[in-house]
């Protein structure tokens, strides 16, 4: 990965151009000021304006107090109070772009929205209403030092361990539906793989839809993302509505602190070869293919690559998994087909049931940035997949 691609990924640098088929979004230039209070390691002091926490009132009882009491909180006046910051100018902005975005907003900046400190907001969620519940959220997360601080420490030609400006991003808040939020993976400019976004729930409704959402996903990546991206290795994550749109969420860098979820980088890595064997590539220009495909735009089947999970051999034609004709006529007649006309079946990954719920996926919203600094994230999910599997073989009656 490099520097060019996490600076790609920076929500001011692609906003811009994705701003229709993206959620709404007011953005930020954050004062230095704003920044060191952030990187400050002093406790969490908020702004001297804060909304966020309830105001403390004080109960005094005349009739019980002897002459020399003296108010808990007064006894301390002598001792040497911190300073509490305040970003007039920034918390008067902030309050006009949450107006003109309806009042409520989730908040993030160049890469990450703090969903490690949710637990500290009042909602339980990332919505915010006022600029001192922002300030919270980002004060008490670690994923927004990451941002601040090593954002580029997985870069292989790193200059900087900064960002040059630190953005503030304001979006509109919607109440997203876990199950119908997806994250795609794109290798060499290609789709080698979507799957759920939230991987720590079983939805019964994905597996009714599957097809429906992975070609709605994958028509949204050829005319909306794959041209407009100036990247070939990243990934995206977006929302199906229930009118079946597809809205752009965000981008990620393949790799670094992006997590794979219900792939490894390995096998994604590998659906792309399998995709490069056909004659696949990312390019607009034509691809050939074999003879059977003359005259035709077909469908190629995720059978059909040796592309599903199961490990199924490659069929070789291109024939539905039923034995059904899938293909459609499309305007070439040589044997060439543009690279657009091609629709194959992207391995699309879901929860299936319960029992395949994985409770340690979790860390990746919550666990401490010095953690994840130190931590492969592959192996440690392979550890926990193994002591869960030997847990559950030591559970079983002989025999079985």
């Amino acid at each position: 990965m490099k520097e060019s691609d996490v600076l790609r990924c920076q929500i001011h640098e692609w906003y811009p151009r994705f701003r229709r088929v993206s959620l709404r979004t007011k953005i930020h230039v954050l004062p230095q000021s704003f920044v060191e209070y952030l990187l400050e390691d002093g406790g969490l002091f908020l702004p001297s304006s804060s909304e966020a926490m309830p105001v403390r009132t004080k109960v005094t009882c005349p009739e019980l107090q002897s002459e020399d009491y003296e108010h808990w909180d007064e006894e301390d006046d002598d001792d040497q109070k911190p300073e509490v910051p305040a970003f007039p100018e920034l918390e008067y902005e902030v309050k006009k772009s949450i107006e003109e975005l309806g009042g409520a907003i989730f908040p993030k900046l160049n890469w990450t929205a703090p969903k490690d400190t949710t637990w500290i907001a009042t909602s339980g969620s990332l919505r915010c209403n006022n600029f001192s519940e922002i300030s919270l959220l980002l004060k008490a997360s670690d994923s927004v030092t990451h941002d601040l601080q090593h954002a580029f420490d997985s870069c292989e030609d790193q200059t900087r361990s900064r960002p040059d400006v630190v953005v503030l991003a304001l979006r509109k808040w919607f109440d997203l539906r876990p199950e119908l939020e997806f994250r795609a993976f794109v290798f060499g400019g290609l789709l080698v793989g979507i799957c759920q976004r939230e991987v720590t729930g079983f939805y019964p409704s994905l597996a009714e839809k599957l097809q429906e959402y992975e070609e709605l996903i994958f028509d949204f990546f050829l005319d909306e993302i794959r041209e407009q991206f100036q990247a070939k290795d990243y990934t995206f994550d977006c929302y199906v509505t229930k009118d079946a749109r597809v809205k752009l969420v965000d981008f990620n860098t393949w790799k670094g602190s992006t997590l794979p979820l219900l792939f490894t980088w390995d096998e994604l890595e590998e659906n792309f070869e399998k995709l490069r064997a056909i004659g696949l590539s990312s390019s607009l220009e034509t691809t050939s293919f074999p003879a059977y495909a003359d005259n035709y735009t077909f469908r190629l089947r995720l059978s059909d690559l040796g592309l599903e999970s199961s490990g199924r051999e490659c069929r070789g034609n291109g024939s539905t998994p039923n034995g059904g004709d899938n293909r459609t006529v499309s305007s070439t007649g040589d044997g060439e087909l543009p690279v657009s006309d091609v629709d194959y079946r992207v391995e699309f990954r879901i929860v299936t049931s319960e029992g395949l719920v994985q409770p340690g996926l979790r860390i990746g919203t919550g666990i401490p940035i010095d953690f994840i600094d130190k931590g492969n994230w592959e192996e440690i999910i392979r550890k926990e997949e193994a002591d869960e599997e030997a847990r559950r073989d030591g559970s079983r009656p002989a025999g079985d």
